[in-house]
Parts: structure tokens; C-alpha cells; sequence
């Protein structure tokens, strides 16, 4: 029986290009869990957008002299091309800065008032003497109260995570000017984020299937206890608040992006002229899945469910799958030295599928993982095309030297062959346990341990020596690993969708993987084989040093 699964993914700040951190850590994961789930046939909705509110927009903006909708914009446009570049199967991709966004974050702000669970109170803003205004809380930087990093933010520490408040700050300082800020009152609603602690604490004990870093991060914050947070600011860029003498405020951006998720699925739904299509994901029985980075638990484990319990009556998150961080070459990523490997800058140069192949099998799934040219490289030449790539060459090219390019009559398979197929479909059961579970490592690792068992069994019935004295046993052979390959071009589809489906082609199979689905077919003998195609290239040993030394620069 099909389930209804709606993946929402973390929602991009619009204000840089895309880097392997961010494919790595939350785009790739949900898009390989969104494939493999349309293949088994569930009902799947895969959302996000861009975040085009909030600091990072603005001053990027103030840095380049021109306005946060210039930004955003900007950058909205190079995620959408790097996504269709790089295969991410967006259902709806959007932004934060549609009306459509706008009326549903308004709606929960009233209702949460009407509620009770927002309040105004008085707040210690930062104040910038220099720049002469209030400052948003990514305009403030210092020390972290909690595990002493001296490039804290004001709205949370990348790194401990724990979410802050400007006034918390060691040492602070504007990070447009450097000067030392003020704070000053200025009245703001407060979300009652207290409230739902014990609420939370029940619901998250019932969450036994999470990873167990997000289990832990959300029961230290848990442990800590809940503090109310303030969800207006003192901004002129965002949506506006539905409250009359707030007009020159905004709401806080840490409160409004995660509404994104249902703004974008009633988004979707008139998109497909039926504003009510909404609710089959958050109304009636389905699983939300939300992928984010390990720097974003806080407010997708605690802060977003609880504003859909104060809400009322939609569902609340099944799962949080989480990355940890990825470093580049053993260095932390990071932007403004520009170590990092650019999405667009690596899709003019190589084909997408090698780059998601190596970030799922080095995915930071449960610990940091480390990207280096070397091992990306080494992996694509020894796995992709000397393991997998050469056996469905070596397979096809054959048949159509020797058997007119027909999948061959078998006739009755020895054991060998028996055993072969049996775990082919055993693997198709291993990956699938895998990606329900989230575990995508242990899923690639099935997959190509399959590619590995096929060449040995193609090595050791050696058709092409078989096929002098024996065509019949030569075509047992090539059949056999056929049913493999076929079995290959689907385990490996939600991975690696361009070649699966080049793959799935070049067998003769009329349609789409994704029109078969996910079970195992073997191509029936006399089945026209299409064209063997190379599926991956070989990369010279040069690319390395080459790549290596754009780092930095």
C-alpha cells in the first residue's frame, strides 16, 4: 500500500552560490529519499525554495551597493540552475518572497496571537551608533556564551549550535562596520516557546527512529530549557507584521522560513488548480520528512513543530534526517576564503552524476566527512568506470558482437546463475531496507558491492572464451548479468538518475525506470538491445593537482 511522503527540504539563504557543503548536507539526500520513493510508488511531494529574507540578504546587499530583491533574485535564479543541472527533482522549488508565503506566515502569526501563544514584551535590540540604525541579529557577532567560538552570530553559534540573542554575545560587534553596538528596548512579539516544553519533550521521546545526533542536540536544548524568543525585528525586509503599529518591523526570519514548507505545498496545490490538494500531507495521513545541515536541529526539531501545535491541527514532522558538515580537502569550507568546490563551477567541468555518487557513498550522515580531488577522482575512475561502467560495457558490447545486439536465451541457468539473480533481488531488498531508514551510505555500499559480484562472476565464466566452443553458455552468461545490470540501473537510479536511465535505454527497455518501478525484471531473450554507450569517463590524474590548486584562489 502507497504511503504519502512530503519532503521539505532547508530552504537556501539567497545571498551566494551553491558549494558541496550544501549538497552534501541536506539537497542530495532528499532528492535520492524523494527518487527512491516515487520508484516504490509512494505518493511523494519534495519542496523547498529560497530564502530571500533575512541579514544574509542584506548585507550582501550593502556590500555590493545594490538592494536585497537584486540579491536574491540573483542567487533564486543560480539555485534553479544548478538544481536542473545537477538533477535535484524539485516537485515545487519557490522562494519566501511570494505573496502566497507571505498570506500563509501572516495566518499562523494571527492565529498563534489569537491563541495565546504570542505576546509583546520589551527587548534588548542591538543599536550600531556608526551605522545609526537597529541592527538584525546576523549583523552582530561575537563571542558564544555557551562554548566560548569567537565568531558566534547573534541568532545562533555555528558552532555548538545553540541559538542565541544578540544581548547573549561576548565582545559584540557589527559586523558592517566593526564598531561596538548599543542595546536598546524596542517592543517586539515574543513567541511562547516555553510553553510546549513538556509537550515537546513527549512528542521527541516517541521520535526513536531519528538519528542519534538529532536526537541528542534536541534533548540538550530540551535539557537547557525552553526560552520564549522574540519573532519581530526592527528591519524593513521580510513580511511585514499583521498588526497595526508594526509597520516599520518585520517577522524574524528564524520563524517565518520554516513555514516555507507549508507555504510551498498550498503553493503547489494551486499550481495544480485545487487549493485543497494541500491537505493530503498535512491534514491527512502522511510522513514529512524535513533534510536539513546539523547547524539547523534547533529550530526544525523543537521551534517548527511547536508553532504547528500552537497552530492547531496539521501534522508535525515524522523525521529530521540530519547531515553533519562536510570539509573540503581536510580544511573546514569556507566561503570567504573561498575554500569550497562551487556546484556550477564543477557542472561546466564534469557530469553530475559522478559528483553524486561520491557525495552519497562519503555522505556526513552520523560525523563530518571529508571532499578531497584525490579520492573523487580515484572513486570515479575505480568504481564508477573500472567496477561498474565496465561491466555494463563489456556485457553489451559482447552481446551485440556475438548475438546481433538480442538478449540471449538462457536456457536453463546452472547455479551459479541461479545464485547470482537471488542476490541481485536480495540487494534490491538490502537498498530499499536502506533508503527507508535514511541510511544512503549503506545503500550505495549494496549497490556497488553488487557491481563488484557481478565482475567477478563475468570474469570467472569468461564468455569470451566460452563463446569459441560453447555460444549457449556464453549467452547463459551474458543474460544472467543482464538481469544484474538491470537490477543496477535501478538501486543505483535514486543516486545516479542520468546514467540508471541511460543504462536502463541501452537494455532495450521500453518507458522509464521510474514507469517500472522498483522490482526486478529481467530483459526477455531476443529483447533488442539499444546503444553501448560508455556511462562514465575516465578523469586524468592531472585533475587532480588542477582542482587542488583552484582552492583558495
Amino acid at each position: 500500500m502507497s504511503e504519502r511522503i512530503h519532503v521539505g527540504v532547508a530552504w537556501p539563504y539567497a545571498n551566494g552560490r551553491l558549494h558541496l557543503g550544501h549538497v552534501a548536507g541536506a539537497y542530495l539526500p532528499a532528492d535520492v529519499f524523494a527518487r527512491f520513493n516515487r520508484l516504490i510508488g509512494n505518493e511523494v511531494l519534495m519542496v523547498s525554495g529560497s530564502d530571500v529574507h533575512g541579514a544574509p540578504i542584506t548585507i550582501r546587499a550593502e556590500r555590493e551597493n545594490t538592494t536585497p530583491d537584486a540579491i536574491a533574485s540573483k542567487y533564486h535564479a543560480h539555485f534553479v540552475g544548478c538544481w536542473q543541472r545537477l538533477g535535484i527533482s524539485w516537485d515545487l522549488y519557490t522562494s519566501t518572497g511570494t505573496a502566497n508565503h507571505a498570506e500563509v506566515t501572516q495566518d499562523i502569526f494571527l492565529t498563534l496571537l489569537k491563541n495565546g501563544y504570542l505576546y509583546k514584551d520589551l527587548v534588548l535590540q542591538a543599536y550600531c551608533p556608526s551605522c545609526q540604525r537597529f541592527l538584525p541579529d546576523r549583523y552582530v557577532a561575537g563571542v558564544c556564551p555557551s562554548c566560548g567560538s569567537r565568531n558566534a552570530r547573534g541568532d545562533e553559534c555555528e558552532a555548538c549550535g545553540k541559538p542565541l540573542d544578540p544581548v547573549d554575545l561576548g565582545d559584540p560587534h557589527c559586523v558592517v562596520c566593526g564598531g561596538s553596538p548599543r542595546f536598546e528596548k524596542s517592543e517586539h512579539f515574543f513567541f511562547k516557546l516555553s510553553a510546549f516544553q513538556d509537550r515537546l519533550a513527549s512528542w521527541v521521546n516517541g521520535m526513536a527512529h531519528w538519528r542519534q545526533n538529532v536526537i541528542g542536540a534536541t534533548r540538550r536544548f530540551l535539557d537547557e530549557g525552553l526560552r520564549d524568543r522574540a519573532i519581530t525585528r526592527d528591519i524593513d525586509w521580510g513580511v511585514t507584521v499583521p498588526v497595526p503599529g508594526y509597520e516599520g518591523k518585520r517577522i524574524y526570519v528564524w520563524f517565518e522560513a520554516v513555514i516555507g514548507y507549508l507555504s510551498a505545498t498550498r503553493e503547489w496545490a494551486r499550481c495544480n488548480r485545487d487549493d485543497s490538494l494541500w491537505e493530503r500531507y498535512w491534514k491527512q495521513e502522511a510522513r514529512i520528512y524535513n533534510f536539513i545541515g546539523k547547524d539547523n536541529i534547533f529550530f526544525h526539531t523543537l521551534s517548527w513543530p511547536a508553532i504547528l501545535m500552537g497552530y492547531g491541527d496539521l501534522n508535525l514532522p515524522y523525521d529530521v534526517p540530519s547531515n553533519e558538515f562536510l570539509s573540503i580537502q581536510g580544511q573546514k569550507l569556507s566561503t570567504s576564503r573561498n575554500w569550497a568546490v562551487w556546484v556550477d563551477d564543477y557542472l561546466e567541468r564534469y557530469e553530475p552524476d559522478p559528483l553524486r555518487y561520491y557525495l552519497s557513498a562519503a555522505m556526513p550522515e552520523t560525523q563530518d566527512s571529508d571532499f578531497s580531488w584525490d579520492k573523487f577522482v580515484h572513486r570515479n575512475n575505480d568504481e564508477l568506470v573500472a567496477t561498474y561502467g565496465n561491466l555494463v560495457h563489456r556485457v553489451l558490447t559482447f552481446t551485440h558482437r556475438y548475438f546481433d545486439g538480442l538478449v540471449p536465451d538462457p536456457g536453463d541457468l546452472d547455479a551459479q546463475a541461479q545464485q547470482l539473480i537471488a542476490e541481485a533481488e536480495q540487494t534490491l531488498g538490502d537498498v530499499r531496507s536502506a533508503l527507508e531508514r535514511c541510511s544512503f551510505k549503506e545503500g550505495i555500499r549494496h549497490s556497488m558491492a553488487l557491481a563488484q559480484k557481478a565482475n567477478r562472476y563475468l570474469d570467472e565464466q569468461a564468455p569470451w572464451k566460452s563463446v569459441k566452443h560453447s555460444k549457449d553458455s556464453a549467452g547463459r552468461t551474458l543474460y544472467t548479468v543482464m538481469g544484474v545490470l538491470s537490477v543496477l540501473s535501478t538501486v543505483f537510479s535514486p543516486y545516479l538518475p542520468f546514467s540508471s536511465e541511460a543504462l536502463h535505454q541501452s537494455l532495450g527497455f521500453k518507458g522509464t525506470l521510474q514507469d517500472r518501478g522498483w522490482k526486478m525484471v529481467i530483459p526477455s531473450a531476443g529483447q533488442a538491445l539499444g546503444e553501448a554507450s560508455p556511462l562514465f569517463t575516465k578523469l586524468d590524474e592531472s585533475v587532480i593537482e588542477e582542482e587542488t590548486a583552484r582552492l583558495g584562489k
